[in-house]
């Protein structure tokens, strides 16, 4: 297949690294920085297994999509729509469209910029950039794909190149599970700059985190979305499965970048706010995050 990735960050990379590795021909959309590396020494992952290197192509410009059989989304959930605009003149009538990003709306906004259907996919892997072109590998990598018509040929596409791909009619409960995770976690670890492992240590961490998952979880059902009974026991197990993870929105405040915080708590804040929910604990970690990144622009 051609697969262009537009939003080539940590996510973005390391699904397409193992894409190209298994033979497609792969498009990186991204920053200047990262499109410049690529070019000239190829696309690095380091992992568990060792340092690898592959070539693929690499633009900046949304015109990278042209032709492609599918289009990986995986810009940040606050560039959704001008990201969408970018491609849309771009995309091959018969492309596939997968958005592979945090937070539960996302496959619905970009498309309604796109006017066409956009798969929602949930996304489960500890990956962080070394440096431009150059991704780390820390834990997991499987997917849960939204059902479409062509959503088995791709989990098949990507079961063979080493992605666990499982299709689900309930792809959106699977994004809210995600969301939870997301939550708990992302906040903590950004504002204390800590591996996920040792942030659960902290005094007073894990009932933190329960009020945050106990509000999550009261938003979600009220939103008519099925949230496993122990979805708290799901979210402590990642501090041992991802023990070494620091979050996306860590990674970002780290780098002086805008998160995505206002598409995980805030959006657990908002949605409260509309169905009556009270939503403390997700008020406060957002208001915390969000107090960072202004004083960090200030």
């Amino acid at each position: 297949m051609k697969i262009a990735i537009l939003g080539a960050g940590a996510v973005g990379c390391y699904y397409g690294f193992l894409l190209a590795r298994a033979g497609h021909a792969v498009t990186l959309i991204g920053r200047p920085a990262l499109v410049e590396a690529v070019r000239s020494d190829g696309l690095v992952l380091e992992s568990a297994a060792g340092r690898e290197t592959v070539p693929v192509q690499a633009t900046a410009s949304g015109q990278g999509v042209a032709g492609a059989d599918l289009v990986l989304v995986c810009v940040k959930s606050g560039d959704t729509e001008a990201a969408g605009a970018t491609i849309a003149a771009h995309l091959s009538p018969s492309a596939a469209i997968l958005s592979l990003q945090n937070g539960v709306d996302n496959a619905e906004r970009l498309g309604a910029v796109l006017g066409r259907p956009v798969v929602p996919v949930a996304v489960y892997v500890a990956t962080e950039m070394v440096g431009p072109g150059h991704v780390r590998h820390n834990g997991r990598g499987d997917l849960v794909l939204g059902a479409s018509e062509a959503s088995p040929t791709i989990a098949a596409a990507f079961d063979a190149a080493g992605i666990p791909t499982t299709v689900s009619d309930r792809a959106l409960d699977a994004l809210w599970g995600k969301l939870i995770l997301n939550c708990a976690y992302n906040a903590l670890s950004a504002l204390t700059q800590l591996p996920y492992g040792r942030l659960v240590q902290g005094a007073g961490v894990i009932a933190a985190m329960t009020d945050v998952v106990q509000e999550c979880v009261a938003v979600a059902r009220a939103s008519g979305v099925s949230v496993p009974d122990d979805i708290r026991d799901t979210v402590l197990a990642l501090s041992t499965s991802m023990a070494d993870q620091r979050s996306s929105t860590a990674q970002d405040l780290a780098r002086g970048r805008p998160s995505e915080i206002d598409h995980l708590n805030g959006y657990v804040v908002r949605r409260g706010a509309a169905l009556g929910i009270p939503t403390p604990a997700n008020r406060m970690l957002h208001t915390l995050v969000k107090l960072v990144e202004r004083r960090d622009r200030a």
